[in-house]
């Protein structure tokens, strides 16, 4: 048994503006991981860069944000929550529109990574936010709400991006973060309560520096080693190295020095040590997919770029519908039969993936994504509960910084494995049919026959080679899904290992029990 102090939640007249304005400030950020991925091409024409100099639009807002992430708990305990949460959104409304207005690519790489710096701790702050506005027996419908924002925005971001861009300028996709920031703002300031500051923690400089190195040189080896050719490349080995080798040290000096900038206590919490575990499952498979579909539809089924957003934002409306869902059920249903559902439909959704061919058509993909976004709604909203269900209220700020980490970094290398392995796997799969290209194969003469090619013109054989590819490729975008059903249906164990809390009856006190199942 373990006994948790709870902190005094919000007045419930305050709650509805708590949790508006903690939506506001998530969805912001969160829209902002993806939103900017669709404009990369207008923006390299506008400033004249190549493929690799644009791409560090994207690499310099990830790896700030990576590395400024886990300094939320410390800096939330020594200056109080809300004032590193109103900073956080000015500071990130205020880089945004200065990436708007960005004149020349150092600007806008520069004016990126401080909307990396400030948008890091948004995502946990409002998480943590949100855990202390609402009494604990309501944490399942808070994490609900919190959910739609974090989980929807990736999966809308293409879309809005998409239409902001073709409609108006791609500078419109940082500067529609200035009406979310004034509302999340105002909100922040006028109803979240500040919280007690601790200034006896001395920062751990070293152990920082440690971790910042590991964080920042991972997500560089992971953004990059694909252009760069992984291993064959020496800037990705140093990076691999690198991350490597600190990751050990910081470690080793989280466990013996005795103020480490990570508490150790925080993982001796058995459900918050398989949340993070499971979290990072998830982020692999939230992102690597919507990494996957928008070439696969565009490239194979030719779907113009609005299309392709049109028909996987269903994808949002079936997480929404799944979160509604699982805050009504909050308290009544155990949490882990609603991961374990989630799971499984997640699984049948890239199960259905696997069987695409180049005729499916849009109603297929629709019907796959929400039912995909069903799963991971039932997915994300119970686990973000259970895993703080039993953890201490002072480790929340650190806790939820490195939960979000965690979702992070597993999208990283989800991103970064299937677009490799798609990769890999065309060549492989090019080289597999080319050998069927042979004289005596009866359904190639065939098709020479009824004119369908002339393999005896140089056009003939472009005009094969280019359907050889095409089918190549259209199978490692299957072997991918698959890929991914397998990933899903690893983290099942998972749910077996969770412990469901049970609330004893509140004493005269105000501390509330809690043991595990």
């Amino acid at each position: 048994m373990s006994e948790l102090s709870q902190t005094a939640p919000a007045e419930p007249a305050n709650r509805g503006f708590i949790t508006i304005a903690v939506m506001l400030a998530t969805i912001m950020q969160a829209l902002d991981t993806t939103i900017a991925n669709v404009a990369l091409p207008h923006m390299q024409g506008a400033m004249g860069a190549t493929q690799d100099q644009i791409s560090w639009v994207l690499t310099s807002y990830i790896v700030a944000a990576a590395i400024c992430m886990p300094l939320t708990g410390f800096l939330s305990a020594q200056f109080g929550q809300k004032r590193i949460f109103l900073w956080a959104v000015v500071g990130f409304t205020v880089s945004s529109m200065l990436c708007g207005a960005a004149q020349s690519l150092e600007q806008i790489v520069l004016f990126r990574l401080l909307q990396g710096v400030f948008g890091a701790s948004l995502v946990p702050l409002s998480q943590s936010v949100l855990l202390d506005t609402y009494p604990t027996e309501q944490h399942g419908s808070a994490m609900a709400m919190w959910g739609v924002g974090v989980m929807v925005g990736p999966i809308l971001g293409p879309s809005l991006g998409g239409w902001l861009t073709e409609y108006y300028n791609w500078r419109w996709v940082f500067y529609i973060n200035l009406p979310f920031g004034l509302l999340a703002w105002f909100g922040i300031a006028a109803y979240v309560k500040e919280t007690a500051i601790d200034t006896s923690r001395k920062f751990d400089l070293f152990g920082f520096a440690l971790l910042s190195l590991a964080i920042g040189s991972l997500q560089m080896m992971l953004d990059r080693g694909e252009s760069l050719g992984w291993f064959d490349s020496p800037e990705v080995v140093i990076e691999a190295v690198l991350a490597g080798g600190c990751f050990y040290l910081f470690i080793a000096h989280m466990f013996t020095h005795k103020a480490p900038f990570i508490e150790p206590g925080l993982f001796s919490n058995s459900n918050f040590r398989i949340g993070l575990l499971f979290i990072f499952i998830i982020g692999i498979i939230l992102l690597a997919t919507m990494a996957l579909l928008p070439p696969f539809m565009q490239s194979l089924l030719g779907y113009p770029v609005l299309d392709v957003g049109y028909l996987l934002a269903p994808r949002g409306v079936g997480t929404m519908m799944a979160m509604i869902t699982v805050g009504k059920l909050a308290g009544k249903v155990d949490p882990r039969y609603k991961i374990f559902l989630g799971l499984m439909l997640t699984s049948f959704s890239l199960w259905e993936t696997t069987l695409f061919d180049l005729n499916i058509s849009g109603w297929d993909i629709v019907r796959t994504g929400v039912i995909q976004g069903l799963g991971l709604g039932f997915i994300f909203v119970p686990l973000s509960t259970i895993t703080f269900a039993t953890l201490a209220p002072k480790y929340r700020g650190e806790g939820t910084a490195l939960f979000s980490l965690m979702r992070n970094i597993g999208s990283s290398i989800g991103i970064s494995v299937v677009i490799t392995y798609l990769s890999q796997q065309t060549q492989a799969n090019h080289a597999a049919f080319a050998d069927y290209i042979t004289p005596f194969n009866f359904a190639l003469n065939q098709a020479i026959d009824a004119g369908v090619y002339n393999l005896t013109t140089p056009q003939g054989l472009v005009a094969m080679n280019a359907e050889v590819t095409k089918q190549a490729a259209l199978l490692a975008y299957l072997q991918d899904f698959r890929l991914m059903m397998w990933v899903t249906l690893a983290a099942v164990p998972l749910v077996f290992l969770l412990r469901t809390p049970k609330k004893r009856p509140q004493t005269a006190n105000t501390k509330t029990d809690i043991v595990m199942e």
